[in-house]
């Protein structure tokens, strides 16, 4: 009979996790659960509800530095810090609507668990490089920190490098520290109306290479951008290629008009304003236009910018589905018809002849139990990510087989 456990403390928690050790079962560990199905179903006796550690402990604006308890929703976190005028630079989307849950309820430590990162990507970096430090409970039932309140720092491994993108096979964290900055004076989008495919990608590419500043560079097919709940993006009619630029206003304003002449004859051009773009890039990064389509595949591919279209192209080519590109044109969003393999021997024989790798994000329970979801490791690589696991998690407690069967 499965059983939830939920601890209020620490010591509490690491009491579970040595029972579990020694009763030789297994924990399914969730906070929210807005990402429960991202990955392969968990091969667990029990559940852990880690939702206790919850709440902003530490929050200094001028140092820059934020603790929080790792299921504190990232709402409260971004409602703080708008308070003074602050972000999380990472960006971090909300793709609980994307996997069949309620917008809202994505966590700190979801976020950093899985190493998720919005469109600022490109210019800010992942997630795992705003994290500071962190609390957590090992597989073995043992506590242990790493990091602390500073960028530079020297208590050892930098182990929150490893922590972001484990999916929680390697400890149970419950507070994480992380680095802020201060928010945009103004942010403008400009968009180039039209275009297909590879004609977008040059302009990404053009816009990326000038020294615009640009935070953000995606392409939307004509499809995909009818979808949009902004206005200026569903009524355009046709592909939308989309450029942020953020800062100061004078700034924004210059560089504008630099980007505007630069891809000038790419398309017609148009601008957003500052609210109708955090709208904008608010539903690249969730990935709003392939919420609300029941189960039906979702892939993530990361790849060189000038191979994006002709991965898509090679794709769609053999599956119904639609794609949009973010990141500069080097991350692709697939959502395809329904396939008893997820699409997976089209999807990755493609990625294999472009180079770069697929991720399954969204698929039935049954077609993730069968299909590798994440890329599938060389044998050196799989080997040690194995004896990465024995180190932390030797009996195999924390979300076992989340990320690779028998892991």
């Amino acid at each position: 009979m499965t059983e939830t456990l939920k601890p209020g403390t620490p010591e509490q928690l690491c009491q579970a996790v040595r029972w579990a050790a020694a009763e030789e079962t297994s924990f399914d560990v969730v906070a929210a659960g807005t990402k429960r199905s991202f990955g392969r179903p968990v091969e667990a006796g029990h559940r852990l509800d880690l939702g206790a550690f919850t709440g902003i402990g530490l929050y200094e604006a001028e140092e820059l530095v934020l603790a929080a308890g790792a299921a504190t929703p990232l709402a409260e976190i971004e409602a703080a810090l708008a308070d003074k005028r602050q972000r999380l630079e990472f960006e971090p989307p909300d793709l609980g609507p994307l996997l069949g849950a309620a917008p809202g309820g994505a966590t700190i430590g979801g976020a950093i668990a899985c190493n998720l990162a919005g469109p600022r990507r490109i210019k800010a970096g992942a997630a795992r490089d705003h994290v500071l430090g962190f609390h957590a409970v090992s597989g073995r039932g043992e506590t242990f920190k790493s990091g602390g309140r500073v960028v530079k720092n020297v208590t050892g491994f930098d182990l929150s490098k490893l922590m972001a993108g484990s999916f929680g096979t390697l400890a149970a964290m419950t507070e994480v520290t992380v680095k802020v900055l201060p928010a945009a004076e103004e942010i403008c989008t400009v968009l180039v109306l039209g275009g297909d495919d590879a004609a977008a990608g040059e302009a990404l590419s053009a816009a990326l290479g000038a020294p615009c500043d640009v935070s953000g560079a995606a392409h939307l097919p004509a499809p995909v951008a009818a979808a949009s709940g902004v206005a200026g993006v569903a009524g355009a009619g046709r592909a939308v290629t989309a450029l942020r630029l953020e800062g100061p206003a004078p700034s924004v304003k210059a560089r504008a008009r630099s980007l505007g002449d630069l891809v000038k004859g790419r398309g017609e051009l148009d601008e957003l304003g500052s609210a109708d773009s955090a709208a904008l890039w608010r539903e690249v990064g969730d990935v709003a236009y392939f919420a609300g389509a029941g189960d039906g595949p979702v892939w993530r591919l990361s790849v060189a910018p000038a191979a994006g279209p002709r991965v898509a192209a090679q794709i769609l080519d053999r599956i119904d589905g639609k794609v949009f590109y973010d990141w500069g044109g080097g991350l692709l969003w697939l959502s395809l018809a329904p396939a008893d393999d997820g699409g997976e021997a089209v999807v990755r024989a493609a990625t294999a002849q472009h180079g770069g790798h697929a991720t399954l994000v969204r698929a039935a329970a049954e077609v993730r139990a069968r299909v590798p979801v994440f890329e599938p490791q060389p044998a050196p690589l799989a080997a040690l990510t194995a004896r990465v696991k024995d180190s932390f998690d030797p009996l195999r407690v924390l979300n076992p087989g989340r990320m690779a069967a028998g892991v």
